[in-house]
Formats: C-alpha cells, structure tokens, sequence
C-alpha cells in the first residue's frame, strides 16, 4: 500500500509535508518537520544558504539534507536496507547501494559541487541534447536544480518524483516551453527510474537524451553483454566523424579508450564490474545505448569506472501537449 506526502508546487520549487522550498530575497527558508506520518511541527530557520527539509521520523524512507558543497541532497532508504542520494541540481542520482554498503555507481574524484558545473558521476543528465551541438555540451537539464513534486513509499520502497521546467536560463539556449518529470524508485537490489518529457509550448520542439550512468568497475576486467549485432558508431579516433560499423563480439571488453554509440539496441544489457557484481540494465523506449571509458585522458580515475547509457539518439519531436516517456531499471542480479 502506497502512503504520500500532499504537493503544492510554487513555481520550480514545491511544497509538501515531507519538503518545504521556499526562496525570499536571495535567502533561503528551512522547515524541519517533527514527529511521524500523523501529524508534523514546523520550525523554520530563515537565513541559511542551503535548503535543509527533514523529518526526525521518516515514515517514507526519504530523508532531506544537505550534501556535498552544501547542495539540497534526498536520501532514500528501503526497508531492506538499500540506499541511494539524489541530488536536486541536475537531478543527479550519485549513490545506489544494496545492504551490503558498496555503491554501484561512481563520481569522478574532480566531481564538483558548486551549482554551477555539472556533477560529474552517477547519473547525469542530457537533455535536450546528447553530446556536441547548438548549445553546451549534454544540454542543459544537468545545470539546473529540480524541484521536488513528490514523494511516496511503496511496500517500504521509496519513490521520489522531481520537476524541472523552462526558465530564463533554458530559454537562452532552448526557446520552448516544457516539463521534465523524472521518478527515481529504489528496491531491495534494483534502482528504476522514469523520464517523462512533456511539451508545455504552442509550438512543437524536437530534443534528444541520455542518462549518462558510471558505474564503478575495474575497467580491465570489466565488460558488457547483449549488444552483437548492433549498428555502432564508434567515435574513436575521430569524434566528428564516426565509423559506421556492426558489433561483432558477443562480450565487449574495454582494452583502451571507447567512446561508441550503439543504434538499436536490445531492452536489456549485462554489466559485468570486474569487482563481482553482474547488473542487468533494463529500458523501455531509450532505444539506443553508449560505452565509454575515456582511458589516459582521465588517468587518476578512468580504471575505477564505466560508462554505460541508455539513449535516445535520434531526434523526438513532440507537437503541444505531447509527452514522451523513456524508463530505466539497474538490477543486481544475485
């Protein structure tokens, strides 16, 4: 049975009884809820730099704190003991652990967490645009701070659901309207989540997006299964003009650099870390899939890491009022 928290958005930032968001005058407000699930005292501490929403009794598994560079951070918890962090600027998933403590993901060592620069790690990411183009590098979506529009608990799993919407800043890069409403769900060994891009404009727009996932690995016995007999195209040595080619090898290592899209890929890949875990990736209507390990152009990191993304590399076009919707689902497989 599912138990939430009541939503009243204001704008990018929302309200709930388990969040509070609420900027004046460059400032921004706290409000730290008391007791449990049936009824909550507020106090509220004005001043603060950061935005701190807590409950000293989290019935929901969902906890608000502050993170790194004292950036808005949830953390979740299930009743089985896994657990992930999600931050609200870029709306960046940067943990997932099972009961065993080991994180699944990976943040780069120059990750930085300024509000400014994307976090480089976990899942980032790239919207409306993957990679190179008319505007910065991956888009815009990871730059930005999501609001969060709800949160719930599903049989002791929690379910958080961010928003992001258009404002001055998108717009100087990417004239439309829009929503972004991006669910993260945390299991006893599995981390889903669901992307839904709406288009909120008179016009239509076209877009497309990654989640740009680093998984944490020991890249020279790391490798991926499930994507022989894809068309590829590999961005080594030159990125500004691909090799078109098929994928021959039924288990891809990572021997060197890879940088190499594959078009077409199957619902479901297979991750083996090279730290003895094996994890399925899932998707639903991502449709395509990305490798990547930069090598010795990250030498300080680049053997503890591995890119595997789902994607949409074509161009989606959405006419007013259209939304579309890609899901992802990371499993530990036992």
């Amino acid at each position: 049975m599912a138990s939430s928290a009541s939503v009243l958005g204001h704008g990018n930032m929302a309200f709930s009884a388990s969040s509070f968001f609420l900027r004046q005058n460059s400032t921004i407000e706290v409000a730290k809820y008391q007791k449990t699930c049936y009824g909550y005292r507020k106090n509220r501490f004005v001043g603060t730099t950061v935005a701190i929403v807590n409950q000293e009794r989290n019935c929901l598994g969902i906890q608000f704190t502050e993170g790194e560079g004292k950036l808005p951070k949830v953390l979740l918890k299930s009743n089985s003991g896994s657990e992930a962090e999600v931050y609200l600027f870029g709306g960046c998933v940067t943990s997932w652990k099972v009961a065993n403590d080991k994180d699944l993901l990976f943040v780069r060592p120059d990750a930085v967490f300024n509000g400014k620069k994307p976090i480089s790690g976990g899942i980032p990411h790239c919207f409306p645009q993957f990679g190179p183009g008319s505007m910065q590098q991956h888009g815009f979506a990871r730059n930005m701070t999501w609001s969060v529009a709800k949160s719930e608990n599903v049989e002791g799993n929690p379910v958080l659901t961010l928003e992001l919407k258009d404002d001055p800043y998108s717009r100087s890069m990417w004239n439309f309207a829009f929503l972004a409403s991006y669910k993260v769900a945390l299991n006893s060994k599995s981390l889903s989540t669901e992307l839904v891009i709406t288009n909120t404009d008179s016009k239509p727009f076209s877009f497309n997006s990654a989640l740009h996932t680093y998984f944490r690995g020991f890249i020279s016995a790391v490798s991926v299964k499930g994507l022989k007999g894809c068309k590829t195209l590999n961005k080594d040595p030159d990125p500004s003009n691909p090799i078109e080619k098929t994928e021959e090898r039924e288990v891809i290592t990572f021997p060197g650099f890879v940088d190499c899209i594959y078009l077409d890929a199957p619902e479901e890949l297979h991750l083996n870390n090279g730290l003895g875990d094996i994890i399925s990736i899932r998707n639903q209507n991502w449709t395509d899939a990305v490798l990547w390990n930069p090598y010795t152009q990250m030498e300080s990191c680049y053997r503890d890491f591995v890119c595997v993304e789902n994607a949409k590399i074509g161009q989606v076009t959405l006419e007013s009022g259209q939304s579309w919707t890609a899901k992802q689902d990371i499993n530990l497989n036992e």
